[in-house]
């Protein structure tokens, strides 16, 4: 019996001169060559428009929109900007110019944002000052609200007489920065929270025996008797408990001892108080214990 023959399935691949077919690796040489091309156009053109904005005088800085300065100068600001009438708005480095900003001790934080084609508007942030702290053998510091020195304190420039002055405290190490940390701190940024003491004048820290204020006994009513400033002891907390405390005894003694004013009072132990009262036409002490 004849067996059939198969049937001859190759096909012979076509030839590469017809130019029926391209290899893929050719392909893919295209698509790198044009998107190089392209890359190169796009570049050659971004740079042509940069220099046509930067070049440009439409877009030359012609104003300077400042706001949020109290103690600082638009002038001092504009050179710390270092910018001209002759900058162009487009040519400057935002980030850098905030930074320059920042770099002024009483800036707590800077904004800078271009407005229209002309305009490079500025919200500073300034330090809120708290207090001016008196180091031994060191510059009195300011610190702001937050409790962390921001500058060296300048009596003539920064006129902050008004502050409080605290001392007993020392800066801390803490990684490459000094701050001002530890119990009897907190006890003194947390007493600073509070209202009512009167105007302070000093705050004197001890880390065994607390706080000791200056104050004046604004709760003595009496319009004879001079408000002078006395030191009154707080120790390291209660001190919303022991301002009523002072409160009650400064209305007591005012309304039963006229004559009398307060020149001291140790609250340190609220529940065991001292009082130290004066004539207020002599010299003569008292002392009183109240509860």
């Amino acid at each position: 019996m004849n067996k059939k023959p198969k049937q001859n399935k190759y096909k012979p691949e076509p030839s590469l001169s017809k130019g029926k077919l391209v290899p893929a690796s050719q392909k893919r040489t295209r698509k790198i060559f044009i998107s190089f091309g392209l890359l190169i156009l796009m570049s050659l053109g971004a740079i042509w428009i940069y220099d046509a904005i930067t070049q440009c005088p439409f877009f030359t800085i012609k104003q300077v929109d400042i706001s949020g300065t109290k103690r600082l100068e638009k002038n001092e600001i504009l050179q710390l900007m270092g910018v001209t009438k002759e900058t162009n708005l487009f040519e400057i480095n935002i980030n850098t110019i905030e930074q320059k900003i920042i770099c002024h001790p009483w800036v707590a934080k800077a904004l800078v944002k271009r407005s229209f084609f002309s305009t490079l508007v500025v919200t500073v942030v300034e330090e809120d000052p708290l207090a001016i702290v008196n180091i031994e053998n060191m510059t009195n510091i300011i610190i702001n609200t937050q409790g962390h020195p921001f500058k060296e304190y300048e009596p003539q420039k920064d006129k902050l007489n008004f502050l409080p002055v605290i001392s007993g405290i020392d800066l801390t190490q803490d990684s490459n920065t000094y701050k001002f940390k530890g119990p009897l701190f907190n006890s003194i940024m947390n007493l600073m929270e509070i209202k009512g003491f009167g105007r302070i004048d000093g705050i004197m820290g001890d880390e065994t025996i607390g706080i000791t204020i200056k104050t004046q006994d604004i709760y003595n009513k009496n319009p004879e008797n001079i408000q002078e400033i006395i030191p009154v002891k707080l120790g390291f907390d209660q001190f919303e408990e022991k301002q009523i405390k002072a409160i009650k005894i400064s209305t007591y003694i005012n309304t039963h001892f006229p004559d009398k004013t307060i020149s001291a009072m140790d609250l340190f132990n609220i529940e065991k108080i001292f009082v130290t009262t004066k004539e207020t036409n002599t010299l003569h002490h008292n002392i009183y214990k109240g509860a």
